[in-house]
């Protein structure tokens, strides 16, 4: 069930807002919740992504050997 809140917001972006709203044939309130909604699922699909980079790591056969970086390594200087 769909609950109401309450958002403080400026007056004049507000009336910006209506007016896009109103461009796009839809309402301010559709427009924060479509923005929720995408900005959920993003977070979301990065968690699951991590997760998935984190399994392979833990799963992974590949040997790095003896090597660590350093000061003197042309990649570390670049990043300095």
């Amino acid at each position: 069930m769909p609950k109401n809140i309450t958002l403080a917001i400026d007056e004049d972006l507000l009336d910006k807002v209506r007016v896009l709203a109103a461009v796009r044939r839809t309402s301010v309130n559709a427009m924060v919740r479509e923005f929720l909604e995408r900005t959920v699922a993003a977070e979301t699909r990065r968690d699951e992504i991590t997760q998935e980079l984190l399994r392979l790591s833990r799963e992974s056969v590949a040997d790095m050997g003896e090597w660590r970086p350093s000061r003197e390594d042309p990649v570390m200087r670049r990043q300095s």
